[in-house]
């Protein structure tokens, strides 16, 4: 990727207003957010990270500090993959709630709203569990089966892939 193709991708970012944007192509990662999304600036925040190929699995490689704009907040899970802890979760005989799409995952409705639900709430099917935004359109994700919520996976605005666990209910 050349800067030309750089900047074609953040003046499309830009125009469309677009939060959040991370593409992964050979040997590359590109992962862009614009800085303070309730600020009236427009800074844009770009990693760009090689990706790692299996035949280099065994090189070292210094890792970057990342960006303050691209870091979470708030309390952090545990490190490793997210699969781990779905992975226990059901072999605890916890049921799943899965992402039905790519997007950014939010608990609450709006930043000064209590989450839909948190852990130890009882759900039913049908209720609303979260939202996940994707192209603007904001998606309610519901309770595929009735029981207690017992663990949420993601951190609220994080983005989540098609088919990630966002919860785990004790049915």
């Amino acid at each position: 990727m050349d800067l030309k193709e750089l900047k074609e991708i953040l003046q499309i970012l830009d125009e469309r207003e677009i939060a959040e944007f991370e593409l992964e192509e050979e040997g590359l990662k590109l992962r862009i957010r614009k800085a303070g999304a309730n600020s009236e600036g427009h800074a844009v925040v770009a990693s760009m990270v090689p990706a790692v190929l299996p035949s280099m699995a065994s090189a070292a490689v210094p890792a970057a500090p990342a960006p303050a704009a691209v870091t979470a907040s708030g309390p952090t899970a545990a490190p490793g993959p997210v699969l781990t802890g779905a992975a226990a979760a059901q072999e605890e005989g916890l049921h799943i709630v899965t992402s039905p799409i790519v997007g950014t995952f939010y608990r609450s409705p709006d930043p000064n709203s209590p989450p839909f639900v948190q852990i130890g709430d009882r759900v039913r099917v049908g209720q609303q569990m979260c939202i996940i935004e994707a192209m603007k359109m904001m998606n309610a994700i519901d309770a595929d089966v009735a029981g207690e919520v017992a663990r949420v996976f993601p951190e609220n605005g994080q983005p989540v892939q098609y088919g990630e666990p966002l919860f785990a209910l004790r049915t």
